[in-house]
């Protein structure tokens, strides 16, 4: 009893956070293992995925709204990630067409327990392809176009195992399907796809969560945010020194992260299902205020893009980390600094100014969270130019050990300068333009990039 109330002063402590700052609980996500309902018959087996997800998830709206009035956080989403679907899938389905009844069961089951996203339409193929997860791949503009909630990711590439340069040409056209095949709502199926280089196994964050395979048979995972407050923080030492900057973030995170861990417990307690990790990773939204370009000024810097915005991101995901760990043992995901562009205000002024490029951001993207996020391209793209840029990311991604991923929204119809809206927290953009010269005989040539020579280390 002692600790829940010391964790209630502390949480007490953070009222001005929570209203002033933007301070919340981004995301609490359930993941459900669905190894167990794989089936030869199709039928079976998306009844036997419905059935689960609803038993297991029936209260996981009721609950966390509970906690939001007893305890007075903010908890923006709740949301499920299921076990990656070409694996659950693979026995019953032999088109790319019946993997698309899965996504409208998977669509169908979060709209009856009342979730806003449900992730894990994914395929790990990092070293090769099975004939399931090519379906599975092939079905994705379809599948994002029929569902409203289903999310999907394809994990490309790891440190080791290499890139599967077959996988990044394919969902190079992949992508550009899917922007066509929700042209009249501006290609907003891309903004729910993502591809990655080492895919963690529990990261709470859409649109890339998944159930990883090594988790048990349900967990609780929670995303917390505060780009706010820590951008508040920052105002107080104005001017100071790189030290007291760092302590800054590092002390605001444990804070930030000790929220977040009441949360989680509570919500495992109530729901009888083990608790897994906190992932604090400062996600912006488009509010005023909640922009992670912000704290960028705020140290010092007049834009996003500006010299020396690098070695900004740098220091800020790495106390956002070390602060983390000192608040839970339990941080996991991805945490650190998500630079999206259009779920971020600031970002999106940074680009409309032109202080900030596609190759800053990728330049950026070695020492964040994940990499380049809804980024709105024109929508004559090449299909071998996204391939490019995503081959880039996930070379980052594999030679750096880290998380990398891209989630590019090619937009039918628009051009260079024109705005996207997309709504809600995936916000809108301005459309930013892409070099121009191919890599067409590149990405052609197939086959597989090896993996680095750090990666042996057994």
């Amino acid at each position: 009893m002692g600790v829940n109330m010391i964790d209630i002063n502390e949480v007490i402590e953070t009222n001005k956070m929570i209203e002033q700052e933007n301070l919340d609980v981004r995301t609490i996500t359930l993941g459900i293992s669905l190894l167990d309902c794989a089936d030869n018959n199709l039928e079976v087996l998306n009844k036997k995925i419905y059935d689960k997800i609803t038993t297991v998830a029936k209260e996981l709206v009721a609950t966390g709204k509970a906690i939001e009035r007893e305890l007075g956080i903010p908890i923006v989403n709740k949301r499920i990630s299921v076990t990656p679907i070409a694996l659950v899938g693979s026995c019953a389905c032999k088109s790319p067409e019946d993997y698309v009844t899965i996504a409208k069961t998977l669509d169908k089951a979060a709209k009856e327990v009342g979730v806003n996203f449900i992730g894990g339409y994914s395929a790990l193929v990092s070293k090769g392809m099975t004939t399931g997860d090519h379906h599975l791949i092939q079905s994705i503009p379809e599948a994002l176009s029929v569902t409203e909630r289903v999310c999907s990711s394809v994990n490309v590439g790891s440190t080791k195992t290499g890139i599967d340069m077959d996988a990044v040409k394919l969902l190079g056209e992949i992508i550009l399907k899917t922007a066509e095949y929700t042209k009249d709502r501006d290609s907003i199926g891309c903004a729910k796809l993502v591809v990655f280089c080492n895919a963690p196994d529990d990261n709470p964050f859409m649109a890339g969560a998944f159930h990883g395979v090594t988790e048990g048979d349900a967990v609780i995972n929670v995303g917390v945010s505060g780009p706010g407050v820590v951008k508040n923080a920052l105002k107080r030492v104005t001017g100071a020194d790189f030290e007291t900057l760092c302590e800054t973030v590092k002390t605001t995170a444990f804070k930030i992260t000790r929220v977040g861990q009441l949360v989680a417990r509570e919500a495992s307690k109530r729901l009888n299902i083990p608790f897994g990790i906190i992932d604090l990773s400062l996600a912006p939204t488009p509010a005023v205020g909640d922009s992670i370009a912000e704290i960028f000024q705020e140290m010092g810097l007049e834009q996003a893009g500006a010299p020396g915005t690098t070695a900004a991101l740098a220091l800020l995901n790495d106390n956002v980390k070390k602060g983390g760990v000192m608040a839970s043992s339990y941080v996991g995901g991805l945490s650190g600094a998500f630079i999206p562009v259009s779920e971020d205000k600031g970002m999106i002024e940074a680009v409309q100014l032109g202080a900030l490029s596609l190759e800053k951001l990728e330049a950026m993207t070695c020492v964040c969270s994940v990499g380049l996020d809804m980024i709105a391209i024109p929508g004559d793209t090449k299909a071998t130019t996204i391939s490019g840029i995503i081959a880039d990311e996930m070379a980052i991604g594999m030679i750096n050990q880290k998380t990398t991923a891209v989630r590019l929204i090619p937009v039918i119809g628009k051009k260079v300068g024109d705005m996207v809206e997309f709504g809600g927290l995936l916000g809108y953009a301005p459309v930013m333009p892409v070099n121009r010269f191919s890599c067409d005989d590149f990405i052609n040539r197939g086959g597989r990039i090896p993996a680095p020579i750090h990666s042996f280390k057994n």
